[in-house]
């Protein structure tokens, strides 16, 4: 059995709920800041979030819902500034500490960090938003603990196309096959296994009917020894929380299924 080496994250969603408090209130603000009468409420942005990426989220929400808008200028550089000021306000909620990272996060965190497994980032968010979680949630030296960090617009093909975890694993120089994944969507899940990652799915309120065929093991959320997971999908050999046992646990089940193909 090949021994587990790296876990790779995604951040909104998984790390913690920022998509319903965090980005869509950031979203919400910029435009009234621009003097737009948009509002994007939870449900509709549970809606726009099959489009990943935030710039390519308004792009989507003017073609559906404001078809005749013409803003003032170059169109995609209008997008752009309208997205730069929504990360402003994103941070800023951030740095507030308005949104916690779920459970279990910085536990397993801290537990790979101490069993010498390499940590890597792999996000369509921007880089600043990134930092503000990270350094908010986990503390100032927080972005050392990860030793890549893919984010935004660094590849040309946002999730679900592989290319942010393409990029991550040829930075981390590592194969997929000693690598696993964390996401909490869909497009999450297609982006990582296109990558040949094994992945497990930490559901939210806003991904979890989604189909989630292909993940090693799907549950609530990472749990806590005094707060177990729900197991969704998947087996966890007894495991009631998330931990680098059940990590390689997963590893080795993933070993022994493509062997018995072989």
């Amino acid at each position: 059995m090949s021994k587990l080496q790296a876990l790779i994250f995604d951040v909104d969603g998984t790390l913690a709920d920022t998509e319903r408090d965090g980005h869509r209130v950031a979203f919400n603000r910029a435009f009234a800041e621009a003097g737009l009468d948009w509002e994007w409420s939870v449900e509709r942005y549970g809606e726009l979030l099959a489009v990943t990426g935030g710039k390519e989220r308004i792009q989507q929400y003017l073609t559906t819902d404001h078809p005749d808008f013409e803003p003032p200028g170059d169109r995609r550089e209008w997008i752009a500034g309208l997205h730069k000021a929504k990360t402003a306000h994103y941070t800023q909620l951030i740095e507030e500490n308005v949104v916690p990272l779920r459970p279990g996060v910085k536990r397993l965190l801290q537990d790979a960090r101490e069993a010498g497994l390499r940590l890597a980032i792999a996000t369509t968010t921007t880089p600043a938003n990134v930092t503000a979680l990270l350094q908010t949630a986990l503390g100032a030296d927080s972005l050392d603990w990860f030793e890549v960090i893919a984010a935004g617009d660094i590849v040309p093909a946002k999730k679900p196309a592989p290319d942010i975890y393409d990029y991550a694993l040829k930075a981390l120089q590592l194969e997929p096959h000693v690598c696993l994944a964390f996401e909490d969507s869909h497009a999450g899940l297609q982006s990582s296994r296109q990558a040949d990652l094994a992945t497990v799915i930490t559901v939210n309120d806003y991904t979890q009917k989604q189909d989630f065929t292909g993940a090693s093991l799907v549950v609530d959320h990472l749990g806590e020894p005094n707060l177990p997971f729900e197991v969704l999908a998947g087996e966890t050999g007894g495991s009631t929380f998330f931990d680098i046992k059940l990590a390689q646990y997963l590893q080795d089940l993933r070993h022994s299924s493509r062997a018995s193909t072989t």
